[in-house]
């Protein structure tokens, strides 16, 4: 069979499958025109950025008062050496090591027998100095009448006169030895200079001690008021002598030669309770290091403060009655110095200025130009602005 033979299977009409493709081919022709019409897209709106949430505050002026830490060592008071005036043995001790003594407390107590010795042997020299003037007395009044009446020679009777001149000038160097002697004997007995702490004792009973011993028998600090050293940059001297002028201003601060708020730390941080003043007769300037010793006077009743100890002072280095604070992460410095950032109008928008900071007090930076009080510093998100960011701001929580 030939192909032109060839059974073909049953179709659809092909009426209908040209039908479908003329409407298939229009809506295509269509769809090209539609999209051959250059038509101008409308214009989209360029996106504004989002603000930037920051933190503010408002500047406010206000008092301030600069303290500033220094190192320093407490010294006594008073500090007395307990030496013999006598030489001799130590029999007894009479005080225990490290109590509070009084004045005029006996505090040892030496070989007496030697001294009382000695003044026994010259209350008799006053006693034989004192026979022999009362003899020369009565030979000048036996003299007397008979050189009245001639009847002895003159050279006699002035014998008898310079006999007794003599004998009035034994008896009182013998009155005077006696008293030596005698306070000689006193003194065997050690007594408290002055009041205060007594240490031990650095010689023990039986030891023989002289006047020209180098080692004290103890020593005695006066505590109940104790001397701080402070030392300090020589610069910072300017700053205290004004605390101290403008506090010693007022009637009530020169009762109380011009007393200022000073703190006293403990080694730990921990402050004392004690009230201290600066002593203006204690400022020096060290010539080897160049640093200035201050010198505190220190109430101390309750004995917190022991000798040879180190603490920390705040003294007051300055005060201003309108101050401008700032937070210290506020303030950016850069090569052209330190800037901070404000709130600039109602828009929203920040611009940077120039700063002179000052002291740095409790995190916050004192500002002594370049801001002025009302102003809002921005505290936050320093990174992200530039001239001219708008900025959602809000107080700090």
């Amino acid at each position: 069979m030939l192909p032109a033979q060839i059974p073909q299977p049953n179709r659809p009409h092909g009426g209908v499958m040209t039908r479908w493709r003329v409407l298939l081919l229009s809506a295509v022709a269509a769809l090209a025109g539609c999209m051959d019409a250059r038509v101008e897209p409308s214009p989209i709106p360029a996106a504004i950025p989002a603000a930037i949430p920051v933190t503010v505050t408002t500047l406010r002026a206000e008092a301030l008062s600069v303290l500033e830490e220094f190192p320093g060592r407490v010294a006594a008071f008073r500090v007395a050496e307990i030496r013999p005036q006598v030489s001799g043995i130590v029999q007894r001790r009479l005080f225990t090591e490290g109590t509070e003594v009084r004045q005029g407390q006996p505090l040892f107590k030496l070989n007496a027998a030697p001294f009382q010795a000695d003044a026994a042997v010259a209350a008799a020299a006053l006693q034989k100095a004192e026979a022999a003037l009362a003899r020369a007395e009565a030979q000048l009044q036996r003299l007397g009448p008979l050189a009245e009446a001639e009847a002895v020679s003159r050279q006699a009777y002035d014998d008898a006169v310079t006999a007794k001149a003599i004998s009035a000038a034994e008896v009182a160097e013998a009155r005077a030895t006696l008293e030596r002697r005698q306070l000689d004997v006193a003194f065997a007995r050690v007594d408290a200079p002055i009041a205060g702490r007594i240490e031990q004792a650095l010689q023990s009973e039986g030891a023989l001690v002289t006047t020209t011993d180098a080692t004290p028998l103890a020593r005695i600090q006066q505590v109940d008021q104790v001397y701080i050293d402070v030392r300090q940059p020589a610069a910072a001297l300017v700053g205290l002598r004004r605390q101290l002028e403008s506090a010693g201003r007022t009637p009530a601060a020169q009762s109380q030669r011009a007393v200022l708020p000073l703190t006293i730390l403990q080694y730990n941080g921990e402050p004392v309770d004690v009230k201290a003043r600066v002593l203006f007769s204690g400022m020096s300037v060290d010539p080897g290091t160049g640093d200035a010793l201050v010198r505190l006077l220190a109430d101390n009743p309750r004995r917190e403060l022991l000798p040879g100890m180190f603490v920390r002072a705040r003294i007051p280095a300055a005060r201003y009655d309108t101050a401008l604070m700032v937070p210290q992460q506020a303030v950016m410095r850069g090569p052209a110095g330190a800037k901070v950032w404000v709130l600039a109008g109602a828009n929203g928008q920040v611009q940077s200025k120039a700063v002179s900071v000052g002291e740095l007090v409790n995190g916050r930076y004192r500002i002594s130009s370049g801001l002025r009080a009302g102003d809002t510093v921005v505290l936050s998100n320093l990174d992200r602005l530039a001239e001219g960011a708008h900025v959602a701001p809000a107080l700090p929580r």
